[in-house]
């Protein structure tokens, strides 16, 4: 996928609380791609998700369920800590390739990894397994998901050192 297949759903219905999890991420990663492309806000972008995408069925296509309170506190925490998960993200890149450089499927990745990171308790392993099956459904064919890896390690280290 490119980053213009950002908006694309997931094809199942989460029929756990860790599948919901998961999808919840995946979202987090389309709303923050989605409203960095339209200037929309957080507010508005949730309540479309939740209300037109979390198990809505679209030409036979049924999209996952996801964890909405795991998605809503990603979204926020994204926005709220940006800058400083931006800065985290910009010193795991190298010199020439800030954040504001790279596919921005990739950067609403690493945002919502960052917001989960900052706020969020789960294991920083499991963070990073996470974000990196969805940098894989974004880019199968890609180096990208080896590239998110070594980033969201970085990240985590400096957000987390206490995991390490």
């Amino acid at each position: 996928m490119t980053s213009k297949d950002a908006s694309k759903p997931a094809a199942k219905p989460a029929k756990t609380k860790t599948q919901a999890r998961s999808a919840a991420r995946l979202y987090a990663v389309q709303a923050l791609f989605q409203m960095e492309q339209s200037d929309q806000s957080f507010d508005k972008v949730i309540v479309e998700f939740e209300d037109h995408r979390f198990g809505a069925v679209y030409d036979e296509d049924e999209y996952a369920e996801g964890d909405p309170k795991l998605f809503r506190q990603l979204v926020r925490e994204a926005v709220n800590h940006q800058a400083r998960i931006d800065q985290m993200t910009d010193r795991a890149l190298v010199a020439k390739w800030p954040i504001a450089r790279i596919d921005p499927t990739l950067r609403a990745l690493f945002r919502a990894a960052g917001a989960e990171f900052v706020e969020c308790d789960t294991p920083v392993k499991v963070v990073i397994n996470e974000y990196v099956d969805i940098a894989r459904a974004f880019f199968p064919e890609g180096k990208e998901p080896s590239f998110v890896n070594a980033v969201l390690d970085h990240i985590a280290r400096e957000a987390r050192p206490e995991a390490f």
